[in-house]
């Protein structure tokens, strides 16, 4: 009953039927590591793939299955695979699709653990990556070289809220065969699902607004070929082993049903929160993707359907000033997560991002007076008020003492 629904809808039904779980409203937490087989032979058969059923909870679970299954079509994907952090799902793929010798096209900004990995990839293994703008077709087919494989996109991007032309990203791939993998953690399935533009696959760091709650670490990946998507469950998943235990995905499944609320409460705050930040003096600069003197504006509405939680901006002074307003903060919290009920500050200089060369972050976009804001689920006027108080606070700061 789940096949034509409103994606609110399928946030709190899909890939569950209670008649096979005892009647069970809510979806049971199957906390096992194997399964008893009836006899050797049904076994034999399990391992070889000719019957369906567990084996052991590294190769699939029950609980897990629903959160995969439901994801699948919160994506628009043909199948999903849930991993125990974002970036194991983020590992899984980039290996799945690379060899020796390859090379990856990212978006210019991207997750500071993923430089990361992609800067081993390179020193271990030879695959090279080119970080690069990807604003327009042009600019994407300029970093395509013979040996690329695939694109790997954020959009909106980690921590400047910069987004890629998706249906330029998807007119390049098709010409050299490239796969497109999106990170869409910041937009959830909720505002915007890649695979309508193209994307082979869509991935999420489901400790932010899967969960919503901040007590997970996951990560899921959803493909638009099940064929694949199982491939990558027989081989990458199951031998590198970073598969999510069956709690922490209960805990997903409770977090998406309400999902719906949640990103429209996030959405609503971050505008607020933005209007209120265009007043600031302090502020030199804002990055929201539905603000309409983002000159990206256009772009946000055509693949979101709002402009999401978090918003971005840069204060006058630089790092002493963005610390300085964050440290007066009494309300909104110093943490580096997104998603979550609280309203979350970082700066990703010194923290997300910290492992990231200066020269390279500079280049992101990243700049020294940064600061990244996760509106949470608290009431507007709360946090307008706290933010009114920390620039105040700071802007008294910067004052000479009078002699």
């Amino acid at each position: 009953m789940t096949e034509n629904v409103h994606k609110d809808t399928a946030a709190v039904h899909a890939g569950y039927e209670s008649s096979g779980h005892h009647d069970s409203l809510a979806v049971p937490l199957y906390q096992t590591s194997t399964y008893e087989f009836a006899t050797a032979e049904q076994g034999a058969r399990r391992f070889a793939g000719e019957e369906e059923g567990g084996i052991y909870s590294r190769l699939g679970n029950p609980t897990v299955r629903v959160l995969e299954e439901r994801m699948t079509v919160l994506e628009k994907g043909a199948g999903t695979l849930a991993f125990g952090s974002g970036m194991a799902a983020v590992s899984a793929i980039l290996t799945h699709l690379t060899k020796t010798g390859d090379h990856v096209v990212c978006s210019r900004g991207i997750y500071g653990c993923t430089f990361g990995l992609l800067k081993i990839l390179e020193e271990k293994y030879g695959i090279t990556h080119t970080l690069t703008p990807m604003g327009t077709e042009e600019e994407i087919e300029a970093a395509v070289t013979p040996e690329t494989v695939c694109l790997y996109v954020e959009s909106p991007v980690n921590p400047t809220m910069e987004l890629v032309d998706l249906s330029a990203a998807k007119a390049v791939a098709e010409r050299h065969q490239l796969k497109i993998v999106v990170d869409n953690t910041f937009a959830s399935p909720y505002l915007q699902n890649p695979i309508d533009f193209g994307a082979d696959y869509v991935l999420h760091s489901a400790t932010k607004y899967i969960n919503g709650h901040g007590d997970v670490i996951a990560g899921l990946l959803t493909g638009r070929d099940a064929e694949d998507i199982r491939q990558i469950r027989a081989t990458v998943q199951k031998d590198y082993g970073g598969i999510i235990s069956p709690f922490d995905a209960w805990l997903l499944i409770r977090g998406l049903k309400t999902m719906a609320v949640r990103m429209q409460r996030h959405t609503e705050n971050a505008e607020a929160l933005t209007a209120f930040l265009k007043k600031q003096p302090l502020v030199e600069r804002i990055f929201y993707p539905f603000d309409d003197d983002n000159p990206q504006a256009d772009l946000a509405k055509r693949q979101m359907t709002a402009g999401g939680g978090l918003v971005s901006f840069t204060v006058r002074g630089g790092r002493p000033a963005a610390q300085r307003l964050m440290n007066e903060l009494k309300l909104i919290k110093i943490a580096v997560s997104l998603g979550d009920a609280e309203t979350l500050i970082q700066h990703p200089a010194t923290m997300t991002h910290s492992g990231v060369p200066e020269e390279e972050r500079f280049r992101m976009g990243i700049g020294e007076g940064l600061l990244r804001l996760s509106a949470g689920l608290e009431h507007a006027g709360d946090l307008i008020a706290d933010l009114a108080q920390a620039f105040e606070a700071a802007a008294c700061a910067e004052q000479p003492l009078a002699k």
